[in-house]
């Protein structure tokens, strides 16, 4: 293959796809993600349950971080790890600190079982940092969330647009949006977790690298990327009681089931 064939195989783009995608995200605009994290999403439902039983905005919030963080290689749902982590720390809150929470916690989870050596040892570089951490920096945090992505990365020696960087922010946003009662949304400047769902999807448009083809969409259409994710994921995903909820709590539940068949 030449690089003029490369190139031009590279960038290819299903155009009237692109157009519908943006048609219909401009409808559905950034109160209709706000409405799917507060009501559909199954992982924001264990944060209140997790908030309502700690009892702790600190301590809730520092878990928050903390789980995003080792959130990955499952072995079960995202949906179904979330509230295996809010039943468990609602009974257990950590009384030594977070890497000893979870030296115990991962060694019995039956949703998170792959990989929790390096899972501790990332845990082990995160707890200096949140220890240092009060209410009130955390608050400054939710107001300037790109600070936060970008001292976590720095604290783990990862790229800021890293999949567990970026959806850390995602959940911290849940859990500033519950502790603080109060509605930020995410930076445009923060990109889209680059997964395996994403990818796929992205693929049905464009080889264009994911997080560069939604950052380029999501500042079209004028909704962060984040927020393009909540959209995004009830329909892409196979969880019957999200999509159950989608119908109930979202007026324009069909255009969002319309973008599963772009």
């Amino acid at each position: 293959m030449t690089l003029d064939r490369f190139i031009t195989v590279k960038h290819k783009e299903n155009k009237p796809k692109i157009e519908r995608l943006k048609e219909i995200l401009k409808e559905l605009g950034i109160e209709c993600a706000r409405t799917i994290e507060e009501k559909v999403d199954l992982q924001f439902s264990a944060l209140e349950y997790l908030h309502k039983n700690l009892k702790n905005d600190e301590l809730f919030i520092k878990l928050v971080i903390a789980n995003a963080i080792v959130s990955y290689q499952l072995t079960a749902t995202g949906e179904e790890w979330w509230w295996e982590f809010a039943e468990h720390f609602s009974l257990n809150p950590p009384e030594i600190g977070i890497v000893n929470a979870y030296s115990r916690f991962l060694a019995e989870s039956k949703t998170n079982r792959r990989l929790t050596a390096a899972k501790i040892k990332r845990l082990e570089k995160l707890e200096p940092f949140l220890a240092e951490l009060k209410l009130k920096d955390l608050k400054n945090y939710y107001y300037s969330m790109t600070s936060l992505r970008n001292d976590l990365a720095k604290v783990l020696n990862s790229k800021r647009n890293a999949k567990t960087i970026v959806f850390a922010v995602k959940m911290f946003g849940y859990a500033g949006r519950i502790a603080f009662r109060e509605f930020i949304p995410y930076p445009m400047e923060i990109e889209i977790p680059d997964d395996v769902r994403i990818n796929a999807y992205t693929n049905r448009f464009t080889n264009e690298l994911p997080t560069s083809f939604w950052s380029r969409i999501a500042k079209e259409v004028n909704i962060p990327p984040l927020h393009i994710d909540s959209i995004l994921w009830p329909v892409l995903g196979k969880h019957a009681e999200v999509k159950e909820r989608l119908k109930k709590y979202c007026s324009k539940a069909e255009l969002i089931f319309e973008l599963a068949s772009l």
